[in-house]
């Protein structure tokens, strides 16, 4: 396997069954209006500074927004109720670019509807702990098996929950 997408970071740090669905193509966001209104605030706010912002292609990851000057990576979400699984992903994004010679980035994740920031910095800890991340998330994609159901409070609205929950 290559190496992990951020996708498949934020997946890991939210649901593994999710991640093990989505990463073997089993994909149910085109059917959800939630991602599809997420989708709508990240691609049409603060329109008016995408000069500002670049997008980045490192190969097994692509970072929508990063400001080059200021070395400032960002993310734009609806909602703060995944923000751990939002912070591991933009903490992936600022260790790869690390690994491609950029120092002394930082993240920022953005919440518009809630007018809120939250400043996002990689440690040594965080370093020590990503190729843990990518060796479980391995771990998980290579089973036969999807994982078990695991009842999390934001499955009611997770765009796989007809699928998980289907008797």
């Amino acid at each position: 396997m290559n190496l992990p997408t951020a996708t498949q970071i934020n997946l890991y740090h939210v649901c593994h069954r999710q991640l093990w669905l989505h990463s073997h193509e089993i994909r149910m966001e085109q059917e959800s209006d939630m991602v599809y209104e997420g989708k709508l605030i990240g691609e049409n706010t603060y329109a008016r500074r995408s000069n500002q912002w670049r997008e980045v292609d490192l190969g097994h990851i692509k970072i929508d927004h990063y400001d080059p000057r200021n070395k400032i990576v960002k993310e734009v979400k609806k909602s703060n109720k995944l923000e751990a699984a939002y912070i591991a992903q933009v903490k992936y994004y600022i260790y790869y670019l690390e690994r491609n010679g950029e120092q002394d980035v930082t993240g920022l994740i953005e919440y518009p509807k809630l007018r809120r920031t939250v400043e996002v910095e990689l440690t040594d800890d965080d370093r020590h702990l990503i190729p843990l991340w990518q060796d479980e998330i391995r771990k998980i994609l290579d089973s036969d098996e999807c994982p078990t159901l695991v009842r999390k409070n934001y499955c009611k609205t997770c765009s796989y929950h007809d699928f998980c929950y289907a008797q």
